[in-house]
């Protein structure tokens, strides 16, 4: 029996890496992904572009197919590709095995000439489906090519009141600076991070946060916003300049109760303009709780008699003064109590409670028809969470791409013919017995399981091929009797 230490573990050990190889699992892929979102119709849902079937374009002159698809085709379909996380789009239909993804069928769809799941190509795409540049793994208007390892600061994604088509950016996601018409900040050199842990967990329910030597380390490496952009704790969403020019209405909301003032994208041209009014913005001294991840807006307080109207101008911020109405009447529509929009090109903050504060009058509810996610906050579809506790997977149901090894062929198993489930089930019976046998001694005496032992212990096992075959042919019999008997 082999005592080497490095190529054998004890029965519990090994029971134990199964464990934790599972629920390791679990937490990486923490939904089921046995089921297409396509023929749930538009959904607001994560989606992936597959860079492997549809690669971006090598220059302009090329053409490019954009697509994306749904949580459970990146696993399922494309687990081997390379992908690129778009998060959450609105009103998204799956373009697996569809004509924008020629390369790849869809693997967990019906296919209805064969009516098999699988091997489902060439179905109509969604013509509903809006597309912009993140589907070729740009981001911004700097058009960016996202690298999650080199990235440093925050993104934020645009509420996406326009798309491509209409002027709008169609969901984008912005570094502050290009919101804010700035250079970018270079990346700078910095020390090796070998001791440095670079995974970014999000903080657990429940648990108190320890400041960690790798969490003061992320905090240091992160870049400040630039100076006049907001906090991430004042606002929730943020309509970019580009939204905001397509529907320019909503510019007269901006520093009115539920928004910020605004943010102004400078202009290249406008640098040499304004730069005898521009105050020195070279201190980006900002604290480190500007640069916070989590956003958590709780704006409920009462505004004062006057609202200050936050007027920026390259930078600048000046703040005037506007009487606010106290007593209007009744049936005066709210908008006829704003303000004149103001001018320029701007990017549009909003709180937690912006929506209780748009007009809703019959001239001005067209505006905000179109724009559902301003009517009433949006929820995105989430496909189930894979549990391997769930009653589904203890009663053999969940499903096969969910839940433990041995629930996954429980699975199996309930969607097998009765007389060939019971042979299986006789059949793993026997070979788990066996296997038990063998490793009981190993896990009262603590002696560790070579390679040797396990090699020698298959090698015997393929001898009771006959056992094995007997067992199998005993559970048909036991079924035939109790059909018989019915």
């Amino acid at each position: 029996m082999s005592q080497n230490t490095e190529a054998s573990q004890t029965a519990q050990e090994f029971i134990a890496s199964q464990l934790q190889l599972e629920a390791d699992a679990r937490e990486a892929l923490p939904y089921q992904f046995d089921t297409c979102t396509k023929p749930l119709g538009p959904l607001r849902q994560a989606i992936f572009a597959c860079l492997t079937c549809n690669p971006p374009p090598t220059s302009d002159n090329k053409s490019h197919t954009p697509a994306a698809v749904c949580y459970s085709c990146s696993i399922s379909c494309h687990g081997e590709h390379e992908l690129v996380e778009l998060f959450t789009k609105r009103n998204f239909v799956c373009d697996c095995g569809t004509t924008r993804i020629p390369s790849s069928p869809c693997t967990l769809r019906l296919n209805e000439s064969t009516s098999q799941k699988g091997d489902v190509t060439g179905e109509t795409p969604a013509e509903t489906n809006k597309y912009n540049h993140n589907f070729a793994g740009r981001f911004c208007a700097c058009d960016d090519q996202y690298d999650p390892e080199k990235e440093k600061g925050t993104m934020f994604q645009c509420l996406g009141l326009g798309t491509v088509e209409d002027g709008g950016c169609g969901e984008d996601w912005w570094h502050p600076e290009c919101l804010m018409g700035l250079p970018r900040p270079q990346p700078t050199e910095t020390t090796p991070k070998e001791d440095k842990e670079e995974t970014k967990q999000p903080n657990i329910e429940g648990q108190e946060e320890t400041a960690q030597p790798s969490d003061i380390q992320e905090e240091v490496d992160e870049a400040p916003l630039p100076p006049g952009f907001p906090a991430e704790d004042d606002f929730d969403h943020l309509i970019c300049y580009k939204c905001v020019n397509s529907f320019p209405w909503i510019k007269q909301y901006a520093s009115q109760q539920g928004f910020l003032g605004p943010v102004y994208h400078k202009q290249p041209s406008e640098s040499n303009e304004v730069k005898s009014e521009e105050k020195p913005t070279q201190d980006a001294s900002l604290s480190s709780s500007e640069t916070n991840k989590k956003r958590s807006a709780e704006d409920g307080s009462e505004e004062s008699a006057s609202k200050k109207t936050k007027v920026e101008t390259g930078g600048v911020v000046a703040e005037t003064t506007t009487p606010s109405t106290t007593t209007p009447a009744e049936d005066t529509p709210l908008h006829t109590k704003l303000p004149s929009a103001p001018t320029g090109t701007f990017s549009l903050f909003l709180k937690e409670d912006f929506r209780n504060h748009f007009c809703r009058c019959p001239s001005c509810f067209p505006n905000l028809k179109p724009h559902a996610q301003l009517l009433e906050e949006e929820e995105a579809y989430e496909p189930p969470v894979s549990e391997s506790d769930d009653e589904e997977a203890q009663n053999g149901r969940g499903s096969v791409g969910s839940g433990s090894t041995y629930e996954r062929g429980e699975a199996l198993l309930s969607n097998m013919d009765r007389v060939k489930a019971i042979e299986g089930v006789m059949v793993y019976n026997h070979l788990r017995d066996k296997v038990k046998t063998f490793l009981q001694p190993f896990a009262e005496s603590g002696r560790p399981v070579g390679a040797e032992d396990i090699k020698a212990y298959f090698e015997k096992l393929r001898g009771d091929e006959e056992g094995i075959r007997l067992a199998g042919a005993g559970a048909g019999a036991a079924d035939e009797s109790q059909e018989g008997s019915q």
